[in-house]
C-alpha cells in the first residue's frame, strides 16, 4: 500500500490522540509476566511486535516466526533458551535473516544454553531446545544493542543464582536497560546497573501486580516533529504524564530548540504540544546514544525547517529494520539535502528547499514512515508501503488524518 500526502495550508484545531501502550514497556512484561504469571497489564501496545511476542509466548514447539519484530527476537531468544522442555526454531523475515544475533547467542552458549543456527553462522534462523541453566556469570559488550543484554536480565531474573554480566566497552541505550531495572524491581525484584556491571538478584514474586502501561513516547515523537513544521498547531496526547520511564521522553526536552512546547496535565494524563519559536534557526547538535530511535524524526524535522544538525551516538543504527543512517542519507536526498553519514553520525547541511511530491521508500522500517510523513506540513509527498506503521503505531494513519493531514491511499 502506498499513500500520497497532501500538504496542509491551513492551521488545524486540537485535536486529541489516544496513543496505545508503550510497545518497551509491553514487550518487556509480556517476558516478566510469562515468567511470573501473577502479573497484571493494562493499555498493553496494540501494535505488531507485541501481538508477535504475546503469540510467540503461548508455543513451547515447532517454528515461530517473529517477522520483522527486533525485539521478539532478542528476547524469545533467551527466554526460550532458559525454558526447560522447550524446543523451537525461532526465525523471521528476509531482513530479520541479516540481523546479527551472534552476541547475544554466544553469552547464552556459555551459560549452557543449546542453541544452533540452521542457516548462516550469526544470524536467525536459530534452533532452540530449553534446558536448565546452571551458570550465572557472562562477559558481554556493551557496545551492541541495548536488546541484547535486556535480554540477559529478563531472563537472569527467573535465574536460581541470577545472573552477572560484566560489561565490556560501556553502555549504549541505556535509559533502555533502566526501563528493564524499573519493571523487574516493581515485581519485587532488584538489578544494580553500572557501566562495568550488571547483577540481576533472583527473583521470588510475591503478591499479584498489575502495571498500567504508559503511552509510548517513540510514537509521541513523530507528533512533535507534525508541530515543529507547523505554522501554528497544537495536538493533545493521552496517556502521558511527566514522569516516565521510557527514555524516548527525552523528545520533549530536544523539542524545545525545535520550537514546540509540551504542557502537562497530569490530572488528565496528557500532555498538549504547542508551536513556538525555536530558540536556534539555523544549527542543532545531539548526542542520541541513549534515544538513537529518535535520530530519523529529529533529521527530518531539521531538513523541513532548513536548520543544519549534526546527530551523533547512531552507531546501532546500522542494524535495525534497516541500515537507518543509509536510509536516511538516501531519502533525504531524494527530497533535495545535502547530506553525509559515517558509522555513527548523520550530518545535514542548512538550507534545503525541499522538492515535491517525491515518493518515500521505507525499507520494512515503520520509522521511516512515521518521520517523513510530518513533511505533509511543508511539501505533498508520497509514502511507499505505508502499512509498515502498524509494527508499532497501527493507528497513526488516522491520527494523522485527525491531526488535518490530507491522504489519499493507493492499493
Amino acid at each position: 500500500m502506498e499513500i500520497s500526502l497532501d500538504k496542509v495550508l491551513v492551521p488545524i484545531d486540537t485535536p486529541e490522540l489516544m496513543i496505545c501502550g508503550s510497545k518497551s514497556e509491553t514487550n518487556r512484561l509480556l517476558i516478566l509476566q510469562a515468567m511470573f504469571p501473577g502479573i497484571v497489564l493494562k493499555n498493553i501496545s496494540r501494535c505488531d511486535d507485541s501481538a508477535v511476542m504475546a503469540t510467540a509466548l503461548t508455543q513451547r514447539s515447532g517454528v515461530i516466526d517473529i517477522g520483522h519484530a527486533g525485539t521478539a527476537m532478542r528476547f524469545l531468544t533467551a527466554y526460550f533458551a532458559s525454558q526447560e522442555g522447550v524446543e523451537v526454531v525461532l526465525t523471521g523475515s528476509e531482513r530479520m535473516q541479516q540481523r546479527p544475533i551472534a552476541i547475544l547467542v554466544e553469552a547464552l552458549r556459555s551459560l549452557g544454553a543449546d542453541i544452533d543456527y540452521t542457516n548462516q553462522d550469526g544470524y536467525p534462523p536459530l534452533a532452540i531446545k530449553g534446558c536448565k541453566i546452571n551458570k550465572s556469570h557472562v562477559r558481554i559488550s556493551g557496545r551492541v544493542s541495548s536488546q541484547y543484554l535486556t535480554a540477559l536480565i529478563l531472563m537472569g531474573s527467573k535465574l536460581p543464582q541470577g545472573l552477572t554480566l560484566d560489561i565490556a566497552d560501556g553502555l549504549t541505550s541505556l535509559p533502555y536497560l533502566k526501563m528493564t531495572q524499573t519493571l523487574i524491581e516493581g515485581i519485587g525484584g532488584k538489578v544494580d546497573l553500572t557501566q562495568e556491571r550488571i547483577v540481576v538478584h533472583p527473583l521470588t514474586p510475591g503478591s499479584i501486580k498489575e502495571f498500567t502501561i504508559g503511552s509510548d513516547w517513540s510514537s509521541a515523537s513523530y507528533w512533535y516533529g507534525f508541530i515543529a513544521l507547523s505554522q501554528d498547531s497544537k495536538i493533545r496526547m493521552s496517556y502521558y504524564q511527566g514522569e516516565s520511564i521510557q527514555g524516548d521522553a527525552a523528545v520533549a526536552k530536544i523539542y524545545e530548540a525545535l520550537g514546540v512546547s509540551t504542557h502537562y496535565h497530569e490530572d488528565q494524563r496528557c500532555i498538549e504540544l504547542h508551536k513556538v519559536s525555536p530558540a536556534d534557526t539555523t544549527f542543532v547538535a545531539l548526542d542520541l546514544s541513549d534515544t538513537p530511535d529518535l535520530a530519523q524524526t529529529i533529521a527530518v524535522t531539521c531538513a523541513g525547517l532548513g536548520m543544519a544538525c549534526h546527530l551523533r551516538g547512531l552507531h546501532t543504527l546500522k542494524i535495525k529494520e534497516t541500515d537507518r543512517l543509509a536510509a536516511l542519507k538516501t531519502e533525504l536526498e531524494k527530497l533535495g539535502a545535502v547530506v553525509a553519514i559515517t558509522d555513527d553520525a548523520l550530518i545535514l547541511e542548512p538550507g534545503t528547499q525541499l522538492r515535491e511530491d517525491q515518493c518515500i521508500d521505507t525499507y520494512h522500517d515503520h520509522r521511516m514512515a512515521m518521520a517523513f510523513a510530518p513533511l505533509v506540513q511543508k511539501i505533498s509527498l508520497g509514502i511507499n508501503e505505508a502499512q509498515v506503521v502498524t509494527k508499532s503505531y497501527p493507528d497513526f494513519w488516522d491520527d494523522l488524518a485527525k491531526a488535518g493531514g490530507q491522504i489519499t491511499f493507493h492499493n
